[in-house]
């Protein structure tokens, strides 16, 4: 049953030229980054805070406890360097070969990007992004992360460095909201992965998609499963590990 359905997403990704794939946090778990919500991801496995890590990952937190912001921040999105797993290379290696149109993302780790993607839209932001929140210059990640946890201030005002990431509190990118409706309007296939399609606004895009082919792929049920052409269970890594050898 497995090679039918790997078949069947090969045909339909050969037949495509404007696929996007709207993905999260599973995503990016096959390379060791923690998802959120899962029996092992961070809101349950993260205590010594005292508070949750929702409450850390907020804009009030953040201005109230910067200190405390960052110190969870480099533990847990900067301290180590995850490589891009099978899933974040095929896309990738899929938009070179012009079927993919566009990446939709929910993560905030810039895999896609270390892959090779090239039309990536991210919907909360990325940690390779920082800014300087007074007087708006730019720093590389690699000089926050150097601090180790310390709070960052620009050099030149002092002012506090904010990673371009989309906190709790905060609206999302209206660059991206516009950019990812766009894209799936136009998308030929929807591929969604690795996301239970909870937190919204972004899971309410896919609403947006008109095609004739929607494919899921996902360890656990989503509200969407019963609107699916093609539902796969295993990890993503390994479908589209097979997938391209059959493309």
């Amino acid at each position: 049953m497995e090679n039918e359905q790997y078949e069947r997403l090969a045909v339909l990704l050969k037949n495509s030229r404007k696929a996007v794939f709207f993905g999260g946090a599973g995503v990016s778990t096959e390379s060791g980054v923690k998802d959120y919500r899962s029996e092992d991801g961070l809101y349950h496995t993260v205590k010594e805070y005292g508070v949750s890590p929702e409450t850390i990952l907020s804009h009030s937190f953040f201005m109230k406890h910067t200190d405390v912001f960052y110190d969870f921040y480099y533990k847990y999105f900067l301290k180590d360097s995850p490589a891009p797993n099978a899933a974040h290379r095929a896309l990738a290696e899929l938009e070179r070969r012009g079927s993919l149109a566009a990446v939709i993302t929910q993560n905030i780790d810039g895999l896609h990007q270390k892959a090779g993607s090239k039309n990536v839209i991210e919907l909360h932001g990325t940690v390779l992004e920082n800014s300087c929140m007074d007087c708006g210059r730019s720093f590389p990640t690699e000089k926050i992360a150097a601090l180790e946890g310390k709070i960052p201030r620009c050099p030149i005002c002092g002012g506090l460095i904010k990673p371009h990431v989309v906190l709790y509190e905060e609206q999302l990118p209206e660059e991206a909201i516009n950019d990812a409706v766009e894209s799936i309007i136009n998308a030929d296939l929807l591929i969604i992965g690795g996301t239970s399609l909870t937190v919204y606004p972004a899971a309410g895009f896919v609403r947006y998609y008109r095609g004739k082919e929607l494919v899921l792929i996902n360890r656990d049920e989503t509200a969407v499963d019963g609107e699916a052409t093609l539902l796969l269970r295993e990890p993503i890594g390994a479908v589209f590990s097979s997938v391209m050898r059959r493309i």
